[in-house]
Order: C-alpha cells, then sequence, then structure tokens
C-alpha cells in the first residue's frame, strides 16, 4: 500500500514513523512534511487546506490510504475532496469535523446523545457573556467557538481576563470549570465500529507546576498508572459510541479519530472537549506503545471494516515525550535558528529514544526551528521512571538557542506508580 499523510508536525512525524515500520506500506510520502518526516517519507509540496489539490497529489502518486492529519483541512473538507476522487482517506467528512471545528455544535451533539459534559453557555453579545460569567463564577472557562490550534481557551480566577477573551471572539462558549485530573482517549472509528487506543495525559500550560499560558501542550506520557482500569470501557460506553451514534443518525457520520479530552471530576467523567484528529503530543507516546501495524486500522476505518479488526496490541512498556519550545513561545516564536546534537540522540539514545520533528526545516546542512513547538522527545522503558529519565537524557544533548521545555512531564505520575 502507498500512503500520503498530510501535515507537516510531530503528530505527522508519529504518524509516518509508525507507518514506516509497517510492512504492508510499500512507499511512503508526507505533504508538506518537515526536515525529520524526510528521513522515514519522501516529501511533496501542498496546500493542506486545498481538497483539490491533495486529491490530486494523491492520484498522481497512486496512494491507496490519505491520512489527514492536522484539524483545519479536515474542517475544510480535505477529507471529502480526497474520497470523491476514489481514494480511500482516514480523517472525517468537513460535515463531521465540526465536532472540533465548532464547539457549540459539539454541545449540541452531547445533549442529543446524552453525553456527561459540563454545564455551558454560548455566547454572541456582551450581555450574554456577562450573564455566563456571572452564573458561573471564577475560575472562568472562556473557548473560542472556532478553531485555535489548542490555544482558545483562558482558564482564570480574574474576571477581566476572561471577559475579554470572550470578547475577542466572534462566538465563545462560557462553561462551567471541571475539577479533577485530564485525561485524553483516541479511539479510530469508523463511524460504526470504534477501537478506543490507550489514554494519555498531555501538559497544557508552559512551565513546570503547571503555571504559564496556555500552549498546544508541553508533554505527554502513557499509561495512566492512577486511572481506574474500567475507565476505558466506561468512556467507550458514555461518550465515545453515543456521539459516534448520534452523529451517524444525523447523516453525518464521523469515520478516522475520535479524540474526547476528558475531566476525571469528583462526579465522574465529564468531556471537556473533542477533537476530530490524532492529538498532539499525545499521540507520540500513543504510537510509541502500539504494536498493532497501523496502516491497517486506518484504512479500515476508511473502508468502514473495522469490525473485522482483532483487539489492539499493546507494548507493556511506558512512554514519555517532552516538546522543546522555541524561544517566546506560547507567543510570537524565534525562528530560523540551527538544531544541534539530532545525530548525537540518534547514536546514542536509539532505539529508546528519539527525537520527533515538529516545527523544523532543512537550511543547506542544518536544521533550523520553524515554528513554536519545534522537537518532540520520546523515549519508551520499562516504566515511567526510565521513560523519564531516557526522555530528560535525550533532551539533553539537544541545543537550540533560546529553547524552554518543562522539566516535570509525568514526575507526579511516575513518583506514584
Amino acid at each position: 500500500m502507498k500512503v500520503l499523510v498530510i501535515g507537516g508536525g510531530a503528530r505527522e512525524h508519529a504518524l509516518c514513523r509508525s507507518l514506516s515500520l509497517d510492512p504492508d506500506v510499500t512507499a511512503l510520502y508526507c505533504a508538506p512534511g518537515n526536515a525529520g518526516i524526510a528521513e522515514v517519507a519522501e516529501l511533496r509540496p501542498v496546500d493542506a487546506l486545498d481538497g483539490a489539490a491533495v486529491a490530486g497529489l494523491a492520484t498522481e502518486l497512486g496512494a491507496g490510504l490519505v491520512v489527514v492529519g492536522p484539524e483545519a483541512p479536515l474542517v475544510a473538507g480535505v477529507a471529502d475532496a480526497v474520497r470523491t476522487a476514489g481514494i480511500p482517506c482516514f480523517g472525517p467528512s468537513g460535515e463531521a469535523a465540526r465536532l472540533e471545528g465548532s464547539k457549540a455544535f459539539a454541545k449540541d451533539v452531547m445533549a442529543a446523545a446524552n453525553v456527561p459534559t459540563a454545564r455551558s453557555y454560548v455566547c454572541t453579545t456582551p450581555q450574554e457573556i456577562d450573564t455566563a460569567l456571572d452564573a458561573f463564577g471564577a475560575p472562568y472557562v472562556v473557548k473560542d467557538d472556532g478553531l485555535a490550534a489548542g490555544k482558545g481557551v483562558v482558564v482564570t480566577d480574574d474576571l477581566e481576563e476572561a471577559r475579554a477573551h470572550a470578547l475577542a471572539c466572534d462566538n465563545v462558549v462560557i462553561e462551567e470549570f471541571l475539577d479533577g485530573p485530564e485525561v485524553s482517549l483516541f479511539a479510530i472509528t469508523d463511524g460504526v465500529t470504534v477501537l478506543p487506543l490507550t489514554p494519555a495525559q498531555d501538559f497544557k500550560r508552559a512551565r513546570d507546576g503547571d503555571e504559564g499560558p496556555n500552549t498546544g501542550g508541553m508533554g505527554a506520557y502513557s499509561p495512566l498508572p492512577w486511572a481506574d482500569p474500567k475507565l476505558v470501557d466506561e468512556v467507550m460506553q458514555s461518550v465515545l459510541q453515543p456521539t459516534v451514534d448520534e452523529l451517524r443518525r444525523r447523516g453525518t457520520p464521523f469515520s478516522g479519530l475520535l479524540y474526547a479530552g476528558l475531566a476525571i471530576t469528583s462526579r465522574g467523567v465529564r468531556v471537556i472537549e473533542f477533537n476530530a484528529r490524532f492529538g498532539d503530543p499525545e499521540t507520540q507516546v500513543v504510537l510509541a506503545r502500539l504494536k498493532t501495524p497501523l496502516a491497517r486500522i486506518l484504512l479500515g476505518s476508511a473502508n468502514g471494516t473495522l469490525d473485522t479488526e482483532p483487539p489492539l496490541n499493546w507494548r507493556d512498556d511506558a512512554a514519555v515525550t517532552v516538546v522543546i519550545a522555541s524561544h517566546n513561545y506560547p507567543g510570537t516564536p524565534r525562528t530560523g535558528d540551527p538544531i544541534e546534537g539530532l545525530d548525537a540522540v540518534a547514536a546514542q539514545d536509539a532505539p529508546h529514544a528519539y527525537v520527533l520533528h515538529a516545527g523544523t526545516r532543512q537550511d543547506g546542512d542544518a536544521v533550523v526551528s520553524a515554528g513554536g513547538r519545534v522537537l518532540s522527545v520520546t523515549a519508551t522503558g520499562a516504566d515511567l521512571t526510565q521513560a523519564r529519565e531516557r526522555a530528560y537524557a535525550a533532551v539533553a544533548r539537544i541545543r537550540l538557542d533560546g529553547s524552554q521545555h518543562r522539566t516535570d512531564i509525568a514526575q507526579k505520575a511516575a513518583s506514584e506508580a
């Protein structure tokens, strides 16, 4: 099978890495890709938001499967264009991807499917915003209704900060604060059958101790030694399957990757948000633990044949990923800085630790930074403690001027395991 992956971040590098190790994959392409992905896939230029261009490239390459990584192309309907060209595509339709593209739409689906989530108001005027903020009180949870690259959510005790963020959004969802730890649970679905993956936890705040501004994610780990062993079954029954069934009932079946962001509250599991694609950086640790070859599962989703697939097979190893971000992230990041030490990690830490590229590009013989989140240093180990040690040993070999990373990824979970 020839596979084309759309995107150019660490999530796509993780997907390409797993697909490159799959014996069923005879040729692997990525568009537009990045400097690291170029080591495992052939890069092609494309406007990822142009469905006709993506479908044309897939046709030209003779791809038997297209995997759309990021949310923006999915919401733009790129998967529809690929399917119209007669090529199997992993990723939901533009209509089904509204589950991520509009938080108001997601709340409507959850209400219809009886999925547990935070109480909320959808606001369009300053008066509605003030009424909602007053109704819930602090801490205030304010979410831009549309796509915001993981940075459209403000959680704050400061009323003026909450109000300012709400007023800056066209439509805004204001909801009650959910206490308790957060969990990311991915599921691969063909619109009927749902295959849950292993849970992961990510770290949204920029600095140690969950301080600083929200980011797209500064690290992740899996498994979750503190989580209830029945968690996946519970979320399957109360969240994932009802949501898939409701979207199918509406005539907009969801096939692809359904990502449930969950809060384990004192009152039970609640959905914080849905995403319509693999999460970043959780994908890096989830795929590090997946033994089942990836291409067949993604193709089963695209072709509607997941009911014939055996249960997924997982490694016992733990996995940890640490994001190295550029100077000033999540503000306007500095780019163009050379990255050193990548060869040292490959020589001294493989196969237990490796670097997945996010915001990088090739500049002559050098690899330079090209985005806010630059690298995801990922490691596996017998337990979280060993995986952390290996990840941070690899991080220490990398030099990027002005870069930042958290030093406490999975620390608490490892100490309690």
